[in-house]
């Protein structure tokens, strides 16, 4: 493949909103090329059920929908690539985008839809047992805790999603929980509250970890800087991260306006960045909902905001 290309519209990044943004992108014969990046399909294939999208009355693995979404996309002639755009230069037209670090795209116009990665605690010993016990996806590699016992740290939403997915496959579940109460929504706190495989650990903090071949233990405080600080180990055989993401916009620092978490800032109702012919759609300028709905729904108007852009451009 030659080593500089140019296109009219081009993705980077797939999931929700960057196969959306495909579809209606090749049906209005942009004929757009989307660059899958780091997770072909997105953070969405990490998850075993998807039952609040609408449309599947009994649920779909994420897997599955995405697949669905880029067949779909396929279909209308979205050419989709593997590949991780390494650079972004925004600074002339067309724009400049670097994938795997040799190849240059020039785009007249830009979708961004690059998502959101997991967080981590810093813990020097989460990367220590990496592979090892350490883990920010429970549906990836919660097979290998059947029967086991396994902690999760977080409150929010994902958290109560993966302690009630491990809880189907572990022996034993601790949640490990920062505050003295949960933020997930309702419906999730009650599926934890009142499942008897997971036991809730308020006021708790991991300080690190232990094992000879992989972890063996946590090490935790419970009311940490109070007059009833408690400092224990909690034997485990694996320690998952469910404490929030990061939005994937290392590359476009500089160039994009972003916020102060690193989200893309887009005008309001619109999906369009501080550069004029770049959109940013799904997770990665979503710091509110972060749900595959929006998402998808942002990849639509992305869409439709990159044509009206090229027809009202000439391009």
């Amino acid at each position: 493949m030659e080593k500089n290309e140019r296109i009219r519209c081009l993705i980077i990044g797939s999931g929700p909103a960057g196969y959306t943004a495909a579809i209606y992108a090749s049906r209005a014969n942009l004929a757009p090329v989307l660059y899958e990046g780091m997770q072909p399909g997105g953070q969405l294939t990490t998850t075993s059920e998807v039952e609040n999208f609408p449309g599947y009355p009994e649920g779909i693995s994420g897997f599955d929908m995405m697949e669905d979404l880029k067949k779909q996309a396929g279909r209308f002639g979205a050419d989709i690539r593997r590949g991780i755009a390494t650079a972004a230069d925004f600074s002339q037209k067309p724009y400049r985008i670097t994938i795997d670090g040799e190849k240059t795209i020039e785009a007249d116009t830009v979708i961004i839809s690059t998502g959101a990665s997991a967080k981590y605690l810093g813990l020097p010993d989460e990367a220590k047992y990496a592979g090892m016990g350490v883990s920010a996806c429970a549906t990836c590699d919660g097979f290998f805790y059947r029967k086991k016992t396994v902690a999760v740290v977080g409150g929010g939403d994902t958290a109560c999603e993966e302690a009630e997915y491990l809880s189907h496959l572990a022996s034993k579940v601790y949640l490990i929980v920062r505050k003295n109460y949960l933020r997930a929504s309702n419906i999730m706190q009650k599926r934890v509250f009142e499942n008897p495989n997971i036991e809730i650990l308020f006021e708790t903090q991991a300080e690190g970890l232990f094992g000879e071949n992989g972890v063996e233990g946590v090490h935790l405080v419970k009311g940490k800087d109070t007059d009833h600080e408690e400092r224990y180990d909690l034997p485990i055989d694996g320690f998952f991260l469910a404490i929030g993401h990061k939005p994937n916009t290392d590359i476009f620092k500089g160039a994009i306006t972003l916020d102060e978490s690193g989200y893309i800032v887009t005008a309001p109702h619109t999906t369009e960045t501080n550069i004029e012919g770049v959109f940013a759609a799904g997770d990665v300028a979503d710091p509110r909902y972060r749900q595959a709905i929006t998402a998808a729904a942002s990849g639509c108007k992305a869409a439709i905001d990159a044509e009206r852009y090229l027809v009202n451009n000439n391009l």
